[in-house]
């Protein structure tokens, strides 16, 4: 992996974020809302399954949840539905930034960068989110891959976004956390920058980054602590 000061930044015009445990630490309440909607429906989900699922879409959840173990008439429209009201709530609630998230938005208005979300998650979402955090302001464009054919990894919702912001793919920097994200941003020919989680940080699977950080607080459009 290389530092991003090694990158020609002339060719970095985009800055596309995800969402879900990157700009807000959301998944302690995804993990709470399906413990509480599926364990009506009589699964016991443990946080190790639920990591299964990181970058899925709801109704791929869903889906994934119904093939691990079926449930008597099923209404998955009304399983997305119960999860998804559970999950606003609790971000409403509950919910702030993630270390660095200010200062890296800052930076790439700075720099005059366009900016994007581009979330596995659902569009209601992704506005609760921006409008919990205050800063709907900073991007252009706002995705989600609720409307696309498929979800991460498949690079679909970041080729979406990019086109929706009038870039080539190869000037879009994506910021991400999962393992599914990350594989679908660099099938999509970006440049790739993730902050994984702790528990997962020292998997060799993240070399397929372009770089990776402990945190956005270590993140520099002129240079990048790697560790």
């Amino acid at each position: 992996m290389l530092p991003l000061s090694d990158i020609c930044l002339m060719t970095l015009q985009a800055a596309i974020f995800d969402m879900d445990g990157l700009l807000i630490d959301s998944e302690p309440y995804w993990k709470m809302a399906e413990k509480e909607v599926f364990g009506k429906l009589g699964l016991n989900l443990t946080d190790d399954l639920l990591r299964q699922v990181m970058g899925f879409r709801l109704s791929e959840v869903v889906v994934h949840w119904y093939s691990y173990q079926p449930w008597p008439e099923p209404d998955f429209v009304e399983t997305e539905a119960e999860v998804l009201a559970c999950v606003k709530e609790l971000v409403k609630q509950h919910a702030g930034p993630m270390p660095g998230v200010y200062e890296v938005l800052n930076q790439c208005r700075q720099a005059g960068l366009k900016m994007a979300v581009a979330s596995s998650s659902a569009m209601s979402l992704i506005e609760t989110v921006v409008d919990k955090l205050n800063i709907r302001h900073y991007f252009d464009v706002l995705v989600s891959a609720e409307t696309e054919p498929y979800g991460k990894p498949h690079p679909g919702i970041f080729i979406t976004t990019a086109a929706r912001l009038g870039m080539a793919p190869s000037a879009c920097l994506v910021f991400e956390d999962s393992l599914n994200g990350m594989i679908a941003a660099k099938a999509a020919r970006m440049t790739c920058v993730v902050v994984p989680e702790e528990l997962k940080r020292n998997e060799l699977y993240w070399s397929l980054a372009d770089y990776k950080l402990n945190s956005l607080n270590e993140f520099s459009l002129n240079r990048v602590t790697l560790n």
